[in-house]
């Protein structure tokens, strides 16, 4: 057998066992769209963090297993503690949320005690049980705009998405964080220039998680389900994605007529992708199902007081 199609019969094993196992255990995958292409595959649901922790909530199984990282499974439990949360590779954090531990958000908040603490998804449980309302790159400027305009707002961790929002919405009352996706923030401002001027029919569709400067460069700045929107939508049939190629494998699947070219980052990369995303494989997955385990699990009261904040963000949409 030649190696590649070694590889495609390795693979379509790893699928077909992982099918069973879901259809043994009664397991729901949910998945987000920056994992790779053979987890989107096996994936009940797939989607970006709003939608899927509406999803976790909602979805009629007992046990579901995240294929994202260890955020969205904690962000799933909150919402279902009745349910038994598996996640596939709990080493698989966010550096966002590890730029924001719950000690120093503690700490910021006694030097701004009339700030309404807003808290992006991409957040640990223990910093969402600090916070009065989280929020998503989707619905970011919904949940400010929901805050009087004379109320201080602590917008925790991305500085990037913070800026974003104010510059939309001219608010001077935000204090940010000073966190960062370490994704998102090496996108290069003179790479995605290089790219327009051999593509100069091309959409530039970026994430609000990119710096300032990279932002300016957007025909169209969103989430991850407004980018596969706005190319669908779209006349034109090349976009510069500027974002997690994870969301390409989608974007190809729903728009084969089109062609999507991913950003490059400032360290010369054609790609700039999520290592944390991709330590979850078809493997891991596996031992998942077949162990039951790992098992999100949460200290109640933590819990509890993380539900209120993210049941506020989902009333806003």
């Amino acid at each position: 057998m030649e190696k590649g199609n070694e590889k495609l019969y390795f693979m379509e094993n790893l699928i077909n066992r992982i099918e069973e196992l879901k259809r043994e255990k009664g397991v729901v995958i949910l998945a987000h769209y920056y994992c790779r292409p053979e987890v989107q595959k096996v994936a009940d649901f797939l989607g970006d963090s709003l939608a899927l922790s509406v999803k976790a909530r909602d979805i009629d199984a007992k046990t579901i297993l995240f294929a994202g990282v260890h955020f969205m499974g904690e962000t799933a439990k909150v919402l279902s503690p009745e349910k038994k949360v598996l996640i596939s590779n709990p080493e698989a954090t966010c550096s966002l949320a590890e730029s924001c531990k719950a000690e120093a958000l503690a700490e910021m908040k006694k030097k701004y005690p009339n700030a309404l603490v807003v808290a992006y998804v991409n957040t640990t449980v223990e910093v969402k049980a600090l916070t009065d309302i989280c929020c998503t790159s989707s619905n970011a400027l919904q949940v400010v705009q929901s805050i009087p305009e004379d109320k201080d707002i602590l917008f925790v961790p991305d500085k990037n998405l913070g800026s974003y929002i104010q510059k939309i919405t001219g608010r001077q009352n935000m204090i940010f964080w000073d966190g960062g996706c370490h994704v998102h923030e090496k996108f290069s401002k003179e790479g995605i220039l290089e790219l327009k001027k051999a593509y100069p029919e091309a959409k530039v569709v970026v994430h609000p998680e990119c710096r300032g400067e990279v932002a300016e460069l957007a025909d169209y700045c969103g989430s991850t389900a407004g980018i596969l929107s706005y190319c669908g939508a779209n006349d034109c049939d090349t976009f510069i994605v500027v974002t997690e190629p994870g969301i390409l494998a989608e974007m190809e699947k729903k728009y084969p007529a089109k062609k999507f070219i991913p950003a490059p980052s400032v360290e010369g990369k054609a790609c700039n992708e999520c290592e944390y995303m991709k330590m979850i494989t078809l493997e891991s997955i596996i031992a998942c199902l077949e162990n039951e385990s790992p098992e999100i699990l949460l200290d109640e009261e933590v819990r509890q007081k993380a539900s209120k904040s993210i049941e506020a963000m989902v009333k806003v949409g």
